[in-house]
């Protein structure tokens, strides 16, 4: 296979990649913004939206790992394919050094900052809308996201931490 002919369908994996890191950034901002009285009146509303929202909002510490499961693999995906693509165009001695720039750069603007602005400065509608397909996300990486839960909370307890710190971000 040529080298260009695996350009485009690289760049067009990268762009998806980055949405999906997108998605998890702005869904983390967005969910553990919300104050637990606008869940409640949110719920009360038997909307299925929100019902989910609460069921995800119930267990934070398997939310957040979830959310972060989701998005490491992503970027890390993202890493993998740039320094590919790099390798093939640039000297070795550059790769890794602009793989790593790039990437950066990309996840941090694209994945990152923006996205989380866009969960902050639209978390409730958009709770709402990502509520659905996080459950599916915790679901489909479920056995991943019960590792890292288990080895995370007994690490967490193990160093003295607070097993429960993520609690204290979905209260007022």
């Amino acid at each position: 296979m040529s080298t260009y002919s695996i350009l485009v369908p690289s760049l067009i994996a990268v762009v998806i990649l980055l949405a999906l890191s997108a998605f998890f950034s702005s869904s983390e901002s967005a969910i553990f913004s919300l104050p637990d009285e606008w869940v409640q009146t949110a719920t009360d509303d038997s909307s299925t939206q929100s019902h989910r929202l609460e069921q995800l909002r119930a267990n934070p510490h398997r939310l957040l790992v979830t959310l972060l499961v989701g998005n490491n693999l992503v970027n890390i995906a993202i890493t993998s394919i740039v320094t590919l693509l790099v390798a093939r165009f640039l000297p070795p001695g550059f790769t890794v050094v602009i793989a790593t720039l790039s990437v950066s750069v990309l996840v941090l603007v694209f994945g990152e900052i923006v996205p989380k602005s866009y969960g902050l400065a639209h978390a409730q509608s958009w709770s709402l809308r990502v509520a659905r397909p996080i459950s599916y996300v915790e679901r489909a990486l479920g056995p991943l996201v019960a590792v890292f839960d288990i080895v995370t909370r007994w690490l967490t307890r193990l160093v003295g931490g607070d097993q429960h710190i993520e609690k204290s971000y979905l209260e007022d």
